[in-house]
């Protein structure tokens, strides 16, 4: 459960990095520090930000640069790539179509995720089926978003062999039929400006994502640089901003990590609230377990917090459908 925290700590994660796929990476001084640091934040916040994590920083600018190109563009040519349920939910949606707890939320967004391929799951996977519809507009769009999501994957499986030796566990504990083969959702999202979202300067009304947690395991937010509007809840029910650092991930856990953890670690509420004039971009990448992983509390959490299982089993995939059957006006 979430505390009074005040602040988002800030986790150098380059030694846990740098012994990643070592066996005997636990017990090494600087990764049983970032350990330490890892099982603190998630207790106390469930969010952290990363630095030292290896993916370039102008990687990370090119990304939402391009972003910000294609939600210039005219609205009908946004349009070529429409999101439906056809296209297995991927794709472009305006803002106001993408709804958290009944309200429409002021955003723009490009939704993806990893494509699977006809019957790979049968009727659990059928409503996820499709390819991601990238744009021709900009140039290169799709090379270096796939590009990024490799290395977002990669970084996302690190860090999560640190959170299983926070939780007393192995560092594999978070792959094989759990998250061998991780599912991963991304979604560019852009924030209009607080004068041009509505017309309307009435700022309770311009949420631009409402009060939610994650549904996966780890996410990873790139945000635009000078602009605050990401805010996480303490326990108190304080709205805590998450401002940009340069160079940093923003890192939360999700609501399958809850469940794997036994509770030891909360997947925190937070919300979008852009009171900036200008457009703010973000991209956030969801890793989750396998799509059809049935989730379930690790025996190692269940001892540490009690003897009780707190949760049953969550299959992955149900889970997703369940959330994004409702989350979108199609």
């Amino acid at each position: 459960m979430a505390t009074d925290f005040k602040s988002i700590p800030i986790i150098d994660i380059s030694p846990l990095l740098a012994k990643w796929d070592d066996p005997k990476m636990a017990l090494d001084p600087g990764v049983c520090e970032v350990v330490k640091q890892l099982d603190q934040a998630c207790r106390d916040a469930g969010f952290f930000y990363v630095k030292g994590h290896g993916i370039p920083e102008s990687l990370m600018k090119e990304v939402r640069n391009i972003t910000h190109k294609f939600f210039d563009l005219p609205y009908e040519e946004k349009l070529k790539i429409k999101m439906t349920a056809a296209a297995g939910f991927r794709g472009y949606q305006r803002i106001g179509e993408n709804i958290t707890k009944g309200v429409p939320d002021i955003h723009e967004a490009i939704d993806c995720y990893k494509e699977l391929k006809q019957g790979m799951y049968g009727a659990l996977g059928k409503p996820m089926e499709g390819c991601n519809q990238w744009p021709n507009d900009p140039p290169n769009f799709k090379e270096l978003m796939e590009e990024y999501i490799r290395l977002c994957t990669e970084l996302s499986r690190k860090i999560l062999r640190g959170i299983a030796l926070a939780l007393g566990g192995l560092p594999d504990d978070f792959e094989g039929e759990r998250g061998g083969d991780a599912f991963w959702v991304m979604r560019l999202i852009g924030y209009p400006g607080a004068s041009t979202a509505n017309g309307k300067c009435t700022r309770e009304n311009d949420i631009g994502c409402g009060a939610h947690t994650d549904y996966g395991l780890l996410t990873l937010v790139n945000q635009d640089e000078n602009i605050t509007a990401l805010q996480v809840r303490n326990q108190s029910g304080e709205w805590i901003s998450a401002p940009p650092i340069p160079g940093t991930f923003v890192c939360n856990i999700g609501d399958m990590l809850k469940i794997l953890s036994n509770g030891l670690y909360d997947s925190t509420l937070h919300r979008v609230i852009n009171n900036s004039p200008t457009y703010r971009v973000c991209v956030a990448f969801f890793y989750e377990p396998n799509y059809d992983a049935a989730v379930e509390p690790l025996e190692v959490c269940v001892q540490r917090s009690g003897g009780t299982r707190k949760f049953g089993k969550a299959v992955y995939g149900e889970h997703l459908v369940s959330k994004v059957q409702t989350n979108f006006v199609t």
